[in-house]
Parts: structure tokens; sequence; C-alpha cells
């Protein structure tokens, strides 16, 4: 069962109140919200519990706090988004970091062990074996043969400038790639939009291969 965005945000809560602050949440502040029937149906959450959390629900919120805080680690360090705007966008940007994922960034990012704001990031099974390669391979744009596809997994650059750049092409992360040309210039298509950069230019754009 896939969960709706507002019901792992609901989700997220509870496992927060009752996990690291020993809180147990109140149930009238979600007892008419069709977000945590949801989670009730799914069998997520219980009214007989204290914490409202089942089994279940406490081995996926940890997981939906882990993809928050790995998401905002990633804006924070990789794409350089300011400290005002990473937990708003870390919210919308952790719901993309599904199936294994998150876990792909954590390896990218040496297992980080606190989220931009202290606050410590559950540890996944990557952290514990000290896996250093992703399962997904992980290349510079450069590094594509022609007509190889992926999508983007971050851009890999600490100037504002170079990112607005790449940005402004709609080079974003999750963004469905394909490398056209190789030379004299690289040349790809992002969506239905084509673009020449310099070799530089596209060393900075990691790539998640397509398997």
């Amino acid at each position: 069962m896939h969960l709706t965005d507002k019901a792992e945000e609901i989700l997220e809560t509870l496992w927060i109140e009752a996990v690291e602050r020993d809180n147990p949440p109140d149930i009238r502040m979600f007892k008419d919200n069709d977000n945590f029937k949801e989670l009730l149906d799914g069998g997520y959450t219980s009214l007989k519990n204290n914490d409202l959390l089942t089994e279940k629900g406490r081995k996926e919120g940890r997981l939906c706090v882990r993809r928050h805080r790995l998401a905002e680690r990633l804006l924070r360090d990789v794409l350089n988004v300011g400290e005002s705007l990473v937990h708003e966008v870390g919210c919308k940007f952790e719901h993309a970091l599904h199936k294994g994922v998150e876990d792909n960034i954590c390896i990218l990012l040496g297992h980080p062990r606190k989220c931009p704001h202290g606050r410590t990031i559950p540890e996944g099974d990557c952290c514990r074996k000290g896996i250093k390669t992703p399962d997904s391979l992980v290349k510079p744009l450069s590094y594509l043969k022609k007509a190889e596809k992926g999508k983007i997994a971050y851009i890999h650059t600490d100037d504002p400038e170079i990112l607005r750049k790449i940005m402004a092409m709609g080079a974003l992360p999750g963004a469905s790639i394909t490398l056209l040309q190789r030379f004299p210039s690289f040349v790809f298509q992002v969506g239905n939009s084509q673009f020449a950069v310099d070799k530089t230019l596209a060393g900075k754009i990691q790539v998640w291969l397509s398997r």
C-alpha cells in the first residue's frame, strides 16, 4: 500500500512524538482527518495504542523521518539550499526517496548522523554495513555514452551561479535525462528540451544510470 504524502507526514509526526519526545499525541488532532483514517485502514496506527502506532507504523514512521532528514542533508550540503528553505523543500523532496533511494543518498553523503538542524538521522542497513558504493551507479553526465539514459541524482557544485544555470535548464534532481551527443559539445535532453554544455558543466550533473 502506497501512502499519500499527507499520510506519511502524519506518520512522521507520530513517530517523532512517540520515539524521540516520548510524548503520546492527542488523538483529537487526528480524529476526523481522512489521512489518519488512511493510516488506520492500512494498519499503521491503532486507537488501542497509547502512541497510536502499530509495529508496522513505527517501522514506516522511522523510514519517513530518515527520508526527510536525508533530503534536508542533500539539499543543504549538495544543492546549497538556504537554511530557511531546507525544511520546507525537504518536506516535499522526501516523498521521492522511496524503494531504497534514500540509502543511495545516505551512501553518497557518507552516512551522515545529523540533519542540518542537529536532529539524529535514523540509521539504515547501509550505515550498519558501512557500504561505500550505491547499488545504483551514479556518474557525471560527461561520463555517459551517447544515448545513455538515467535520472539526475544531484548537482555537484558549491558555485551558486553554476547551480542556477544548470537548474534553469530544468536539470533538477529526479528528472529524466538522456545524453544525445558528446562532441563537439555535450548535448542532453530533459523533458522536451535539449541543451548543449561544455565538459566542465556536464561533469557537475550527477546521473543515476537506468538499469
